[in-house]
């Protein structure tokens, strides 16, 4: 690959991952049937935990100002292991893509296993995904779509049309705390218990590209990315903070056109805060840069 077509054929590529991506989650959702479908919303999110009814609905100081510093809660925690579940319904048929590793909120990095859904026959489709998820860039193993088995493939997340906030069947889990940063409209919902954890419910409304103004360096690219895809700048979401202001989980309601309309419950849930996580890239001779097959 000659020096000046780098950047267009890795702008390509990527554009060619997102269509696959979508593709993989408008197959899913056909092929699945209204009955694969493992809901998100109204519980307590991947990794469970009882949901009591709200104890107190007194809001502890400015409910917006709260959401909008969970990021820098984050990284002031450093480390925490993370499960996610992305939701995709589309014509009255949904599907779940589950998540689960860790991720270190100071480096701004984090590795996921990625779980695609079963056939109806309940025979897995597709191996597990192997996601590493650095600064400006996605690295993804066992893609499929005419990648060997054996590659990796790069993403720059500032040429993904949704800042990989939808790519990688998990939105990352930094972008998910920085996309707070947005936050407006925001009420307090009240106390509620997630996994044996006392924590406080806000509930309202994110602008992407507010959002992206005031994002840490390592996602703000991303996140500006974002902000010129989606047709919509507002983003629904729920949030759960803890006593020290960490976010415990968040829930963001993203609607996504690729291939029509796609309804996107992302969820992330927080815990194991302190946990070491390491992330080791792949050597450049190990990233695929051949055609990635739609």
């Amino acid at each position: 690959m000659v020096v000046h077509q780098h950047r267009r054929r890795r702008r390509r590529a990527g554009e060619a991952v997102l269509a696959v991506c979508a593709a993989v989650a408008v197959a899913a959702l056909s092929a699945c049937g209204a009955a694969s479908g493992t809901g998100t919303d109204g519980g307590s999110g991947p990794g469970g935990g009882s949901k009591k009814g709200a104890r107190d609905d007194r809001p502890p100081g400015d409910p917006a100002a709260a959401v909008r510093g969970a990021a820098d809660a984050l990284t002031a925690a450093g480390s925490a292991q993370t499960r996610t579940a992305m939701e995709m319904a589309t014509g009255g048929t949904r599907v779940t893509i589950r998540g689960e590793g860790g991720v270190d909120f100071r480096k701004r990095m984090g590795q996921l296993l990625v779980m695609l859904p079963a056939d109806v026959k309940g025979q897995p489709e597709h191996r597990p995904i192997t996601e590493l998820l650095v600064p400006g860039a996605l690295y993804m193993k066992n893609r499929g779509a005419g990648v060997p088995d054996d590659k990796w493939v790069r993403l720059d997340t500032t040429t993904l049309s949704d800042g990989n906030l939808v790519t990688g069947g998990a939105t990352d889990p930094v972008a998910a705390a920085e996309l707070l940063r947005g936050a407006q409209e925001v009420t307090y919902v009240g106390e509620t218990d997630l996994a044996g954890t006392k924590v406080r419910h806000y509930r309202g409304t994110t602008d992407i590209a507010r959002a992206a103004q005031s994002a840490s360096p390592g996602i703000k690219g991303a996140l500006e990315a974002a902000a010129k895809g989606f047709s919509k700048d507002s983003v629904p979401f729920d949030a759960y903070l803890d006593e020290e202001g960490r976010l415990r989980k968040v829930r963001h309601r993203f609607t996504y056109v690729k291939n029509g309309v796609i309804d996107v419950s992302s969820t992330t849930l927080l815990y194991g805060f302190g946990t070491p996580v390491t992330v080791v890239l792949p050597p450049s001779g190990d990233i695929y840069a051949g055609k990635i097959a739609e």
